[in-house]
């Protein structure tokens, strides 16, 4: 199996950044939204991403946004991967070669073939709402599947086991409080989920 892409969300601090990269995080997002307690302002995500040490990857992450909020956050930040839902998609002009994120909810169908990477969440993003697992666990057959929603340290070892996705992203699940990111919970989110991913892949060496 390959080894699992981790994703610590809605970082709004160089602490919390430093806290992901420390502990073995793949990626980290910013979320552009402004009712999310996560939301991040354009001058404070230039200044947050050129913390983020090289080999992690950078997401910007939008619910329904305008192409003139999506044009600005490109321009700023020049982020690895833009993580929208899948129907946002179709109406929003990307760059050339810009890699998207598609997010696809619980419960919602999805016309179409499935993207090759995909992210998996609940029907309300940061909210702390566990996504379907049995679902996801099918699409992660068929797709690399990153799943989202209700993840926290004591679960997500379970989560991995049960859905065997491509990774794991969580937001909520690694907070002291709401949209306060913790540093001692990232470090066991991340353990908890390393020491699944290294269980899966000593049974399937057996």
């Amino acid at each position: 199996m390959p080894a699992l892409w981790i994703k610590i969300c809605g970082l709004r601090t160089l602490e919390a950044i430093d806290a992901a990269a420390g502990a073995g995080a793949n990626a980290v997002g910013f979320v552009f939204h402004d009712a999310s307690p996560r939301n991040v302002a354009l001058d404070d995500a230039r200044a947050l991403q050129r913390g983020v040490p090289t080999g992690i990857e950078r997401v910007a992450v939008f619910l329904h946004p305008s192409q003139a909020l999506l044009d600005a956050v490109l321009a700023a930040i020049e982020p690895d991967w833009v993580q929208t839902d899948a129907s946002d998609l179709a109406g929003l002009r990307l760059p050339a070669g810009q890699r998207v994120l598609p997010v696809l909810r619980s419960g919602a169908a999805h016309a179409g073939p499935l993207p090759p990477r995909c992210l998996f969440e609940s029907v309300s993003s940061g909210s702390g709402e566990r996504a379907d697992w049995t679902a996801a666990a099918r699409l992660a057959r068929a797709s690399q599947l990153v799943l989202a929603g209700g993840l926290e340290p004591s679960n997500v070892g379970e989560a991995v086991r049960a859905v065997r996705p491509f990774g794991v992203d969580v937001s909520s699940g690694v907070e002291s409080s709401r949209g306060i990111k913790d540093a001692a919970r990232i470090r066991e989110f991340i353990r908890s989920a390393r020491a699944a991913e290294q269980a899966l892949v000593a049974e399937e060496n057996r």
